[in-house]
């Protein structure tokens, strides 16, 4: 775990390597009620690793200063492009490259991903709208991404079931949506959380490859 400096603070970065060749990096960012230890981060991140990815887990500026309240999408956004800047500029996002995360991470991602040069985007439990607020929808950043996507959605998901989101991406080439046991902590199976995330990113790296 290292330190990174940011305009709002430090960041976090936590690597998790694989034994052998790297096949490509992925970023993942945590939601707004907990960090980078969330049990299907965690699984994600284990099981990636012995895929021969490269993980790295970004906590944002302000767990790393203790506050309980996350701030707005702009300043996630920011504190999350000056991180990934000073990976790139130390080599460290070897591609292919996916950015991801759960529920607000995951929203970081979509965002941000075009700019930053990702080859894909990775979406755990994304938070669709508020619970029993569909009227508030983010569906905008899903459709906004025009990189390959997978989303991992529980089947009980107060934020959005996997049926509300195979609607948003209905017709749109190049994304993939998982629907696993359990709601928006997606604590019930992070295994299975874990293997779609690394069955989604296997296909990801023989698109962008070739590799079988």
């Amino acid at each position: 775990m290292r330190e990174v400096p940011t305009p709002l603070g430090p960041a976090r970065v936590t690597t998790t390597g694989p034994a052998g060749a790297v096949v490509g990096t992925l970023v993942l960012g945590h939601g707004a009620g907990g960090g980078t230890g969330s049990a299907d981060l965690a699984a994600v991140t284990a099981d990636a690793a012995a895929a021969g990815w490269r993980v790295l887990g970004v906590e944002q500026p302000w767990r790393v200063a203790g506050k309980r309240i996350a701030p707005a999408p702009p300043r996630l956004d920011e504190g999350w492009t000056a991180v990934l800047t000073v990976l790139r500029e130390e080599g460290r996002l070897s591609g292919p490259l996916v950015f991801g995360g759960r529920s607000a991470g995951a929203r970081v991602a979509c965002r941000t991903a075009a700019a930053l040069g990702a080859d894909g985007v990775l979406c755990l439990a994304f938070p669709l709208h508020p619970p029993g607020r569909p009227e508030r929808s983010r569906a905008d950043e899903l459709t906004a991404v025009e990189l390959p996507l997978g989303v991992v959605q529980g089947e009980r998901d107060a934020f959005g079931r996997p049926e509300e989101l195979a609607a948003v991406l209905a017709g749109r080439p190049g994304a993939s949506l998982y629907a696993v046991p359990g709601d928006h902590a997606l604590t019930r199976s992070p295994d299975v959380v874990a293997l779609a995330a690394v069955d989604w990113l296997g296909a990801l790296r023989g698109a962008v490859t070739g590799a079988a």
